[in-house]
């Protein structure tokens, strides 16, 4: 297949594009190199740098003719959404759009996008949550990701666009950006190798459900098929909080300092856990790599960008 991914220069999508090109997928990466790296992309793959809001886009699409495109380019900090909800959804909202209308005026024959499975819930009343909870986003983010799914299912309901959404809980695991204001793991990493100071939010109970990276990969593999259809969590159904989380990469990095709490910031869930039963019966996928075996396997990552 030929196979588009945006983003695909950051963390997740620069993951999936390793192994569709090791499965023998010819891949085009479109970013704007904003979040993402250039050295993440395969050097077998095919590179624009372009915005998801370009309006050329289409001529991309056109040309290249992709028989799938997994959209992961977007805006990703809550916190930023807060700060700003016209950008967040200039992006999300916006380049998504572009995307999946220079996708249904090309012949993309699917569309695997990416979700997240705690924004667009909102606050949970059931733990872990499935894909019928009601949606009451918190952020501005939430908001987007969902307005982003129902624009998806309008081009698949109008034009016969097949897609994919995975609502993804928190990805972890080498090379996601640690220099954001997303990704936890991957933050306290790298501040606490440098022994430099961080704190917990939340007063270190915030909950989230934390899934490895190499398990988003392995979805996206089985998404391919065009006989996996409609909305499915990617997630652990296993809740950790923050104090967790800390207290297991400070043993790993030999990190000393004394905690620092402070509150939880506007738009941030207090609790998120959800299950991927859905998914699982459909396709057999089920999480592999769980905190104990994946912390370790990031820390290894990080040590390596501080020792360089």
């Amino acid at each position: 297949m030929k196979i588009c991914i945006t983003g695909g220069a950051g963390f997740i999508g620069s993951s999936i594009a390793d192994k569709y090109i090791e499965l023998g997928h010819e891949v085009v990466v479109i970013d704007n190199l904003s979040l993402g790296f250039k050295s993440n992309i395969p050097k077998e793959a095919k590179f624009y740098e372009m915005d998801i809001n370009d309006k050329n886009i289409i001529d991309v699409f056109q040309e290249e003719k992709f028989d799938v495109v997994t959209h992961f380019a977007a805006q990703m900090s809550v916190r930023h959404s807060v700060a700003s909800p016209s950008n967040d959804a200039l992006t999300n909202i916006m380049g998504g759009i572009n995307i999946f209308d220079s996708a249904s005026k090309s012949g993309v024959k699917k569309i695997i996008f990416a979700s997240s499975a705690g924004t667009v819930y909102g606050e949970q009343n059931e733990f872990p949550c499935t894909e019928t909870h009601q949606n009451l986003p918190v952020s501005p983010y939430g908001v987007s990701k969902f307005a982003e799914e129902k624009y998806l299912q309008y081009y698949h309901t109008v034009f016969g666009l097949n897609y994919t959404i995975f609502r993804y809980t928190n990805v972890y695991g080498p090379r996601q950006n640690p220099f954001g204001e997303a990704g936890v793991i991957a933050i306290f990493a790298l501040k606490m190798l440098k022994n430099e100071d961080t704190y917990l939010t939340g007063f270190g109970k915030i909950t989230r459900d934390y899934v490895f990276i190499e398990d988003v990969v392995a979805a996206n593999v089985l998404a391919l098929s065009p006989e996996i259809t409609g909305i499915f969590n990617i997630a652990t159904a296993i809740e950790t909080d923050l104090d967790y989380i800390y207290d297991s990469l400070a043993k790993l990095t030999h990190y000393n300092k004394e905690k620092v709490y402070i509150a939880e910031k506007i738009g941030e869930q207090k609790r998120s856990v959800c299950s991927s039963a859905k998914f699982q019966k459909l396709t057999g996928w089920q999480p592999k790599t769980f905190l104990p075996e994946g912390l370790p396997k990031t820390v290894e990552f990080y040590k390596s960008l501080v020792q360089k």
